[in-house]
């Protein structure tokens, strides 16, 4: 080794022994290896010296500077080992005292059910989109079949703002948006929060979570409907489901179904939860009508489609036994910690 490395390698030698705390350990580390530190100066003069000696002298530098490191890590890990026992044994710590709690938040039990049915369609080949919360009259009701005088308006008691735009109340709206910009075929879901003008109850909610579900493409019809749906409640309700499809009026859709699912929890043969008909409605769905289709500029004579409108706090009440939708948003921890964690 070149001379002036094995002199500086016995300095630091003897410095490391001399380190007694951290403190001492941190300034070694600054005096030889630092910005200005005796072997760092040492390598920025390694252009200072005749061509045939740089290799050699810069290759040995480097290595002595790989090993004063080791020597560093180990004598650190010496030191807060020997300050460790030191703490130990000097009577401040009480191994018989409880540990700090760790608090860790978790997902919202409706966002988790949300990110599993975007696996799920995602999976189907749907995409995932997402739409305005402060909506367009045009969008909420009149593009969908609603118009001012329509009486589907009295279900739909929304917020209504100063600019005349209002609260959606469904996550339809983003149906004839979405034609409007990838036009046809496409197939998506829209997961998001909805607002009605409504009184609160055990089963009803003034801000509410949905999600939306539109597939158009050429010669869809109700079996790719009934297929979707038992797919996804399939996987969501970790079971196999029995579906039925009941006549109902939604200005969107033509024909329009009410899907009701198995009761989970007599098993079909009536309970008070299912009000004893063994079957649980889970959303509204049907066939896209043409109107809508020709809002979103989709011509109705080459293509067809079908919607859904998935209720989110019900499929987790569903999946959960809950019978309370007040306590998605009641903020009390003891209800959230009963979910489990992602």
């Amino acid at each position: 080794m070149d001379p002036r490395l094995a002199a500086l390698r016995d300095r630091f030698d003897e410095a490391l022994s001399e380190a007694s705390d951290l403190e001492a350990l941190k300034a070694v580390e600054s005096g030889f290896l630092g910005k200005r530190g005796a072997l760092t100066l040492e390598l920025r003069g390694v252009s200072k010296l005749p061509p045939e000696e740089r290799p050699a002298f810069g290759k040995a530098a480097n290595v002595l500077k790989g090993e004063m490191q080791e020597a560093l890590e180990r004598r650190r890990r010496e030191l807060e080992r020997a300050a460790l026992e030191a703490r130990l044994e000097g009577g401040a710590f009480d191994p018989t005292e409880p540990g700090i709690e760790v608090l860790s938040g978790n997902l919202h039990p409706i966002t988790q059910i949300t990110h599993e049915l975007v696996d799920v369609f995602t999976g189907m080949g749907f995409s995932w989109l997402d739409g305005p919360e402060v909506e367009l009259e045009w969008y909420n009701f009149d593009a969908l079949g609603i118009p001012k005088d329509h009486p589907a308006r009295e279900s739909h008691d929304t917020f209504w703002l100063e600019d005349g735009n209002c609260l959606r109340t469904h996550t339809s709206p983003v149906q004839v948006r979405a034609m409007e910009r990838f036009g046809a075929p496409l197939a998506v879901v829209v997961p998001g929060r909805c607002f009605r003008n409504e009184a609160v109850d055990a089963s009803h909610e003034h801000t509410f979570y949905q999600m939306e579900g539109l597939c158009v493409d050429r010669d869809i019809s109700v079996a790719h409907l009934i297929f979707s749906m038992k797919t996804c409640l399939r996987e969501i309700l970790h079971r196999e489901v029995e579906v039925r499809l009941r006549p109902g009026y939604f200005p969107f859709v033509e024909p329009g179904f009410e899907l009701d699912v198995n009761c989970p929890f007599c098993g079909g043969a009536g309970c008070k939860v299912c009000k004893q008909s063994g079957w649980i409605e889970m959303l509204p769905c049907g066939m896209v009508h043409p109107r809508v289709l020709r809002a979103g500029g989709i011509d109705p004579e080459a293509w067809t489609g079908f919607a859904f409108g998935l209720g989110l706090q019900r499929l987790v009440m569903v999946r959960y036994g809950i019978h309370d939708i007040r306590d998605f948003t009641g903020g009390d921890l003891r209800f959230l910690r009963q979910f489990p964690r992602n």
